[in-house]
């Protein structure tokens, strides 16, 4: 059967084949929906939308929590031919006011949560604003030719704009096609990433990002998995043993806490727990170690790892509900090498990949089982890399995005005339092809003295040093030594208070003698791995947490350097008083 041409009629010919199986559900499955049932609610919602008079290239902003009414109301506006596009649910009245003026939607489809704002931010400009609860109320049109208007459909339609976190100004539109989509789908698969009918996923990052559109919804209409909608992200490692994911993504933070709350755990069990479990990691790290150092692993030793395996490490997987996954993409950032170890070690094939809102989702991933730790991997096929004569990474291929809406020059800014997408990241390609990431052109640091050094790889080692920590910036742009803001992590600032019988209110404990040694202890570890311009001489911990969407975090956890610089200017000019 030949490959479908778009989104849509991917979407027709799965719910066609397996009706009666299960497409979207929530936890627990207080809402569960067949393909047959989604099918039917995608028509009748289009038929609504048609009748209050969306039509071909209208656009359609949806302001939702992950729910499965997202993906019944995207997927009737693209049978519509419509652009439907996610606005963050962080986004504050301005920010959806640029968003909308931006995109210029005929309706607004949202939670009542966000009504508010969107009516502060620029509901004027709309022709409705509907309250998603409102959905199944609205009455649709009976002429409607809904099959003919899907199956019209043109491939190199837009089929949604992805606005850029706007890390270093406003936000920019990127426009996403059929054929892009189902190309970059198709290099996946053709790389080894498998997706199977009835695969396992979940949606818990922001539909506003390519990565959850990618991974929970457009790849779903092709492949047909259970889409498990996880509405607050922070609940996501709890709803992981009720789901039991097949395939999953994640980004390198919440890899990090679920490996602090293992090691958390394995510290507080008896004795003979904790020397079994440590045992068990030492094992697997020496094979993981001598993995990565292409060495062949000893016969002892891969009868050790068995044992530990069959032991501790099978325990562990289960209990984090990832007992049946076959492989996890680590994306977003970059992840500290000891965290990908340690799963490596737990027999979890993480596999560390890059990609940009531009390139559609992944455009370059570590193959499966030849995961090179510290490497973002290979081009998927179909995909052409090279360097700039500065080191910049550049990709070519077909799932590249088709511009940014509304501003030819920064397009043509971003992708030169020989279709050469320039992604902003430094890197270097092996003999072997594995590229790996050395950090964003615009983020590198240099010192006083003319050293160019790589910020994220300083932050990378200091997390992966210290638990305690959430938000890590390094300055040092121009300066004559480096300093760091840190900002604690929730759940480990939590334990700690409570261990140390101090209030759990990060403003009290950002001034705590007793937190304020762990976290030295663990920026000297962190310096013991650096060289010695990169090393971290003065610190500050912040009184507040940095969540995602806030002042200091994007949406999807990537730093906003320059808001922070403006923010903590006071801060930082004191390290260096």
């Amino acid at each position: 059967m030949p490959h479908p041409k778009t989104l849509v009629e991917a979407f027709q010919r799965t719910a066609a084949e397996i009706p009666e199986a299960v497409a979207l559900r929530t936890p627990g499955g207080a809402q569960s929906y067949t393909w047959a049932e989604y099918a039917e609610k995608v028509e009748r919602t289009a038929r609504a939308l048609h009748r209050l008079g969306l039509r071909r290239g209208d656009r359609v902003a949806l302001m939702l929590t992950n729910r499965p009414e997202f993906h019944i109301v995207d997927t009737a506006a693209l049978h519509l031919g419509a652009i439907p596009f996610s606005i963050y649910n962080t986004s504050a009245p301005e920010q959806i006011a640029y968003v909308i003026g931006h995109a210029g939607p005929k309706i607004a489809i949202a939670e009542r949560q966000f009504i508010a704002r969107i009516t502060e931010g620029g509901a004027a400009s709309l022709d409705h604003l509907i309250d998603v609860a409102d959905l199944d109320a609205l009455e649709p049109d009976a002429e409607f030719d809904f099959a003919a208007a899907w199956r019209a459909a043109d491939p190199d339609a837009v089929i949604t704009l992805i606005y850029t976190s706007g890390t270093t100004g406003p936000p920019k539109g990127v426009e996403t096609t059929h054929r892009a989509a189902l190309a970059n789908a198709e290099a996946l698969a053709r790389g080894g990433y498998e997706v199977r009918r009835g695969d396992r996923v979940t949606s818990y990052l922001p539909s506003a990002h390519a990565v959850d559109r990618m991974a929970s919804h457009w790849m779903q209409m092709v492949h047909g998995t259970v889409v498990t909608s996880v509405a607050d992200l922070t609940q996501i490692l709890g709803a992981l043993t009720e789901v039991r994911p097949t395939v999953w993504a994640a980004v390198p933070r919440v890899w990090e806490k679920m490996k602090n709350g293992i090691q958390a755990l394995i510290a507080g069990a008896d004795e003979e727990k904790r020397k079994g479990a440590e045992w068990a990691f030492d094992v697997g790290l020496r094979k993981v170690r001598l993995e990565q150092a292409g060495e062949p692993v000893p016969a002892e030793l891969a009868g050790e790892y068995e044992l530990a395996d069959q032991l501790v490490f099978a325990t562990i997987r289960q209990l984090l509900g990832l007992d049946e996954m076959r492989y996890a993409f680590s994306g977003a950032a970059a992840a500290p090498r000891e965290t990908l170890e340690f799963f490596l070690a737990l027999g979890l094939e993480i596999v560390e990949a890059w990609g940009m809102t531009e390139a559609t989702s992944v455009a370059i991933a570590n193959p499966i089982g030849a995961s090179r730790v510290g490497t973002v991997g290979k081009p998927l096929p179909g995909l052409e890399v090279r360097l700039a004569e500065d080191s910049e990474l550049l990709v070519r291929g077909p799932w590249v995005m088709k511009g940014y809406r509304n501003d030819p020059d920064k397009t043509a800014e971003t992708i030169d005339p020989e279709g050469w997408l320039h992604t902003g990241d430094v890197a270097t390609i092996d003999a072997d092809g594995y590229v790996t990431l050395v950090d964003r052109k615009k983020e590198l640091i240099i010192n006083a003295a003319g050293k160019n050094m790589s910020p994220s790889n300083i932050e990378n080692t200091l997390r992966a040093q210290s638990p305690l920590l959430g938000g890590i910036i390094v300055v040092g742009e121009g300066r004559p030594y480096n300093v760091a803001l840190f900002s604690l992590d929730p759940d480990a600032a939590a334990a700690f208070a409570a261990q140390h019988g101090l209030p759990n209110d990060p403003s009290v404990l950002a001034k705590e003698p007793v937190l304020i040694k762990a976290v030295q202890d663990g920026v000297d570890k962190a310096n013991a791995r650096l060289s010695r311009v990169e090393q971290i001489k003065k610190f500050a911990v912040v009184s507040g947490f940095w969540e995602p969407g806030g002042d200091e975090l994007t949406p999807t956890m990537k730093l906003r350097r320059k808001p922070i610089h403006t923010k903590y200017a006071e801060e930082i000019e004191a390290l260096y008083a």
